[in-house]
């Protein structure tokens, strides 16, 4: 495992793992616990800075000058890329999906605090966020800068080394604890995090089952994702790394349209995560995957008498951009 040790030291770790034992008594369901990957500190980063732990110190070991990636306005990946960019005293190039807005906010304002160049990409699809981010490299290395291109969400058998590692740390946690869960749970989009932790599952012996709540993209695509960075875990780090998306349940009922993408119920839960257990959720990642995992429980796909480890992956400030509809439920009672 000397693979994991090659990284740069960004994140806040172990992470916690704590009961949330008033949602789960409200759920009358399994015995929940919840892995808190938003306390990884530098910039409230979350899970991402997990990934980008590998991702920058393959960008330093390359001498690289500039880290250049890509995601939505709200994306937590692009904003904690450019934290550890200004960390590390790089430059932050962000290409981001959508237009310009008029007042930035959330996620959109810190990439601006943390001095991130923008390009702004209305109606961008996956090819064109590649084309673009290959331009931008070239425009870059024709100034003399050379660029480190990071894949959306660090979704890439490097990045992905961030998870494998942090089911290393999850296992003396859970024998402390005295609990073995019999699931483990997070939300999932360009399935970085999911490859991850289904890779450390095997490496480690994990017996846990791996459930994931897709934020954006059909069953299908995300085991495409998986099963092509798995691959490239095999080839490039683990030779014989045996596993498959075939050994991960993905659920993607609760998409709500498409990514960043919300309605009133899982607003309504996130305000209720907040006021049972102090907890706070994103519309996009992680309250979206624990109210798919409320609903869950209450149709029976985990069942009391089981545990059920879910991983907040962080994104407290994509919360912002729905101040206005949050308080209106608020004060409307």
């Amino acid at each position: 495992m000397e693979v994991l040790e090659k990284r740069i030291s960004l994140a806040q770790l172990p992470t916690p793992v704590q009961p949330l034992s008033r949602i789960s008594g409200d759920l009358d369901g399994p015995e929940i616990y919840i892995k808190r990957d938003d306390l990884t500190g530098i910039g409230i980063s979350g899970n991402k800075v997990r990934k980008l732990e590998y991702s920058a110190a393959s960008a330093m070991e390359q001498d690289c000058k500039v880290l250049i990636t890509c995601g939505g306005i709200q994306s937590n990946h692009a904003r904690a890329t450019a934290a550890v960019a200004a960390k590390l005293g790089l430059c932050c190039h962000l290409v981001l999906s959508g237009s310009k807005p008029e007042v930035p906010e959330g996620n959109h304002f810190l990439d601006l605090m943390f001095g991130a160049e923008i390009t702004y990409a209305p109606d961008i699809d996956l090819k064109g966020f590649q084309d673009l981010l290959d331009e931008i490299a070239e425009n870059y290395r024709s100034r003399g800068m050379k660029p480190y291109v990071i894949p959306l969400g660090a979704s890439d058998p490097t990045g992905s080394l961030g998870y494998i590692n942090a089911v290393r740390e999850m296992i003396p946690q859970f024998m402390d604890l005295g609990i073995m869960p019999d699931h483990i749970v997070c939300a999932t989009g360009s399935a970085g995090t999911l490859s991850g932790l289904l890779a450390g599952k095997s490496l480690f012996g994990l017996p846990s089952k791996l459930n994931a709540f897709s934020v954006a993209f059909d069953s299908s695509s995300i085991r495409n994702s998986v099963d092509r960075i798995i691959d490239g875990l095999a080839k490039s780090y683990f030779p014989g790394l045996d596993c498959n998306s075939s050994e991960i349940r993905i659920f993607e009922d609760y998409i709500c349209g498409g990514y960043t993408r919300t309605n009133q119920d899982q607003l309504s839960f996130i305000r209720k995560m907040a006021s049972l257990e102090g907890v706070l959720m994103d519309p996009t990642y992680t309250g979206k995957a624990f109210f798919g995992l409320a609903q869950e429980i209450i149709r029976g796909s985990f069942k009391k008498g089981e545990s059920v480890l879910f991983i907040h992956t962080g994104g407290v400030f994509g919360l912002f951009p729905y101040r206005e509809t949050i308080q209106e439920e608020i004060f409307s009672k």
